[in-house]
């Protein structure tokens, strides 16, 4: 009877994204990639490829790639500034990928219907009511609400305060998936509970057995507490620099000293703005990939939530996914009774 009442409050999500489980896997560079991205689909949840600063040809390959890998339903995460936007989007359609998830800032002009002429369905991040609603007037399918105690980019409002802001508002009228902070099943049915088409973690996914991560990427993740992962800091007001959380490490440092490299080449007119911010994109990118494919766990950037603690161990991903299912169904139980 719980599962049923499990699999009931998940019923909208899980129909929107064609799988068993509304539980979608967060976009990570170098990490969600054709292992990763496969093993949740094939698992019942929802993975989603992190494009990030692939070229168009790059993704392609990518996506042939886990097709090879899973008959099931997944996912492509793109990066708004990128340069190449539209060829990606281009991409996406020509392999039929039945969801994209737009990340980074406002869909640019022309995007939105770029995606959906396809038939794909649209995934935008709403960190503010007012741009939850300006997002779903302007044609988004569904929304993802991702508080500040996520890994990697994030906004400045804790999860469980934008739950409350913007389910009881928007989730009538899209699937609205919450993210940021999420370790167990206990959490994902008070935000089903409360009105949540499904939820999406990264940082539980990082360190699963199909993950591709290095072994000492993994190793720092089992040793760390919720404290260690902490936000970047800007240093410039000039440079719009959206915070970035990871395990604190030298390359925490080496990005204070890559902002006021940028700020300075901004400043003597060498950059304009959309170069300056891409150059950060573009650190961020190879901080990620040093720590996740080469195993620099103090060089490179350890990107991780603040669940990190949860992450013990190293286990496969269909037993992630049933864990996370069996406390969700304990706890709808438990309040039941």
């Amino acid at each position: 009877m719980t599962t049923a009442k499990l699999a009931s409050l998940m019923a909208r999500g899980s129909e929107f994204l064609g799988c068993e489980s509304a539980i979608l896997c967060g976009a990570m560079s170098w990490v969600s990639e054709r292992n990763l991205v496969s093993a949740i689909s094939n698992a019942g949840g929802f993975g989603v490829i992190a494009c990030g600063a692939m070229t168009p040809e790059l993704l392609d390959a990518e996506i042939a790639a886990t097709r090879a890998l899973t008959g099931k339903p997944f996912g492509v995460n793109l990066i708004t500034m990128h340069p190449q936007l539209f060829d990606l989007i281009d991409v996406c359609a020509k392999h039929d990928v039945p969801h994209v998830v737009l990340a980074g800032g406002l869909p640019p002009k022309g995007s939105i219907e770029a995606i959906k002429q396809k038939g794909a369905k649209l995934i935008c991040f709403a960190p503010a009511l007012a741009l939850a609603k300006k997002l779903v007037r302007s044609g988004v399918d569904a929304l993802v609400v991702e508080g500040m105690e996520a890994g990697g980019h994030i906004g400045p409002v804790a999860t469980s305060v934008l739950a409350q802001e913007i389910l009881p508002e928007m989730a009538d009228q899209v699937p609205v998936f919450v993210a940021g902070g999420i370790g167990r099943g206990e959490a994902i049915a008070a935000y089903l509970e409360m009105g949540a088409a499904g939820v999406q973690l990264g940082t539980r996914f990082a360190c699963a057995s199909e993950s591709i991560a290095h072994p000492a990427f993994k190793k720092a993740f089992f040793r760390a507490s919720a404290r260690d992962a902490i936000a970047s800091v800007q240093i410039d007001p000039r440079l719009p620099v959206i915070p970035v959380r990871a395990l604190k490490n030298a390359g925490t440092e080496a990005f204070t000293a890559k902002q006021r490299e940028v700020a300075n080449l901004l400043d003597s007119g060498a950059v304009d703005m959309m170069e300056a911010q891409l150059q950060i994109e573009h650190y961020w990118a190879g901080a990620l990939r040093k720590a996740v494919i080469d195993g620099d766990v103090d060089g490179g950037s350890l990107m991780a939530g603040q669940s990190v603690g949860m992450v013990t161990k190293e286990e496969p991903v269909a037993d992630i996914i049933g864990e996370l299912m069996a406390q969700a169904a304990t706890a709808l139980e438990r309040r039941a009774a």
